[in-house]
């Protein structure tokens, strides 16, 4: 037995059939405890979760029922066993515990795609940190690859599910982040280009992404576009949010607008920045980024 909590919330029996996950509220409950798995989750979490700052006097009562409920979900009988090579020996079926003070979701962390997720990232960072790119690429790829779209796309969530999807959320950008890194550390980032563009997209106002999809344009050769990228990131900055490109950026701009080879040319502008690298300032007037 499987549980995917990247996109829909799915549990998947060890003939690949998706099986039902109850009303939204036990769904809900499930999800909290595979994502705490190995720990135990108390009744008020659970009631944090359910109903925020106003449960109902039956609150305990209540979850006490979902709880049974989720259990009966995972007790489905499997035709089979899942003989899958990677699947460890708990992988076939979880155990959901309840003892003082709450309860424990036991399931083998492969079988749960956050903690394969979490694992894999955990490893690319290894692989990055020992200077073996490719390896760390590897790893880092696999691990986006398991996203299919939000977190618990299809469940309800209250706080205790937001925070971690938080985190998750983050986890994943710090992901993306360093696998374009290994990635321009093998010199293949042009080969991101169309990526770049979609995460400078979804994360307009992530900077970094920003810089990377200039400097692969810039790489390849497209400078017209690089500048364009640039112009879009600043404006962008400056109408949302009244603030000028990071000086990392800016510099990156100086660049792309000076010689390719030989000595220094003669200063000249291209949309009001100078040819000649400077040190990049805010202008008068305008107000700065936060230190």
């Amino acid at each position: 037995m499987r549980f995917n909590l990247i996109g829909p919330f799915q549990i998947v029996d060890g003939d690949g059939r998706i099986l039902p996950t109850g009303s939204p509220k036990v769904s809900q409950v499930l999800a909290v405890l595979l994502a705490h798995s190995g720990d135990p989750v108390t009744p008020d979490t659970l009631i944090r979760e359910l109903w925020q700052h106003n449960p109902p006097r039956s609150a305990l009562n209540t979850v006490q029922t979902y709880v049974h409920h989720a259990r009966r979900l995972l007790a489905l009988p499997d035709t089979r066993p899942d003989t899958r090579p990677d699947a460890g020996p708990d992988a076939g079926r979880p155990v959901l515990s309840t003892h003082f003070g709450g309860y424990t979701m036991r399931v083998d962390d492969r079988a749960v795609d956050i903690k394969v997720f979490e694992q894999l990232v955990a490893r690319g960072k290894e692989e990055f940190r020992a200077g073996r790119c490719e390896a760390a690429a590897g790893a880092l790829g696999a691990a986006l690859g398991l996203w299919r779209g939000p977190v618990l796309l299809d469940v309800p969530k209250g706080s205790v599910l937001a925070g971690r999807i938080v985190h998750l959320e983050e986890v994943r950008i710090r992901a993306l982040e360093l696998r374009i890194e290994a990635l321009q550390l093998l010199g293949r980032l042009r080969e991101l280009i169309p990526e770049l563009r979609t995460l400078v997209h979804d994360y307009p106002f992530n900077e970094w992404f920003h810089g990377r999809l200039i400097t692969a344009l810039h790489q390849a050769g497209r400078r017209a576009e690089a500048l364009d990228a640039y112009r879009s990131v600043r404006r962008l900055l400056r109408d949302e949010l009244g603030l000028e490109p990071s000086p990392d950026i800016q510099r990156l701009h100086e660049r792309i607008l000076g010689p390719p080879r030989g000595p220094a040319q003669s200063a000249t502008a291209l949309g009001g920045v100078p040819a000649t690298p400077a040190p990049a300032r805010t202008p008068a007037g305008r107000p700065g980024r936060p230190g």
